[in-house]
């Protein structure tokens, strides 16, 4: 398998007045295509930077990162913006949807960035919420969706670009166990078709689901190894 994320050496700075913040000090790491990794590590140990950058949401201060042979390194706003919407399929705790669109329609968001004609965001969108299950749901806004339905949607819409990678930030966080077990499923089932999916979680339990664990602390790369007891859905 090829490698699709490599990242060298990345440092990342805040700054609050005068005082520096360290968020990260130094991250190396590189991810396969169709691997499925967790990123864990407690508050303030800078997973949720590591995400952004990922992300391509925010830029590093130093280093290097190549996302699918493209070096995002130096990009500028517009252009990570063109890159996130082409390679990157997002999943938020919060789930993010438009509050007055319909669950196809908010899949399609992506489709219209990407100037897709009228006919194949409909078509392409359809499908994909065949995939997640919710055909019966397409033209009900999210307020008439429970969580997991929710989230089946915003699943649906980070898979609609056909992206290189998914990136779950707490997937489950605001789901019930029974509701959280069948999201993780969904995500089981999206990589068994061969995608590369990144989790960002604090839970255990979760991160279980994956098949490779790295822990941050302090800003910097405690652990990073393989699952040998891997939890599965089915």
């Amino acid at each position: 398998m090829r490698d699709i994320i490599t990242l060298t050496s990345i440092h990342k700075d805040y700054y609050i007045g005068k005082i520096v913040v360290n968020a990260l000090r130094g991250v190396d790491i590189t991810i396969k295509e169709g691997e499925y990794v967790s990123i864990m590590g407690p508050s303030g140990s800078g997973k949720s930077t590591l995400m952004n950058i990922l992300g391509c949401l925010d830029t590093l201060t130093s280093g290097k990162y190549i996302l699918n042979d493209s070096d995002v390194s130096s990009l500028n706003d517009n252009e990570l913006a063109e890159i996130r919407n082409i390679e990157i399929g997002f999943v938020f705790q919060t789930f993010n949807l438009l509050p007055k669109y319909t669950a196809l329609e908010n899949i399609m968001l992506p489709l219209v960035y990407a100037g897709k004609p009228k006919a194949e965001r409909n078509e392409t969108g359809i499908e994909v919420l065949k995939n997640v299950g919710l055909e019966d749901r397409m033209y009900h806004k999210p307020n008439e969706l429970s969580g997991g339905q929710r989230q089946r949607v915003a699943i649906a819409r980070a898979m609609v670009n056909n992206p290189s990678i998914i990136l779950a930030d707490e997937p489950t966080g605001n789901l019930d166990t029974k509701t959280s077990i069948e999201i993780m499923g969904l995500l089981e089932e999206i990589h068994q078709k061969g995608n590369t999916i990144i989790l960002v979680t604090h839970e255990e339990e979760i991160a279980e689901y994956s098949h490779r664990i790295i822990r941050l602390r302090d800003g910097l790369i405690e652990s990073d190894v393989m699952n040998e007891n891997i939890k599965t859905v089915k």
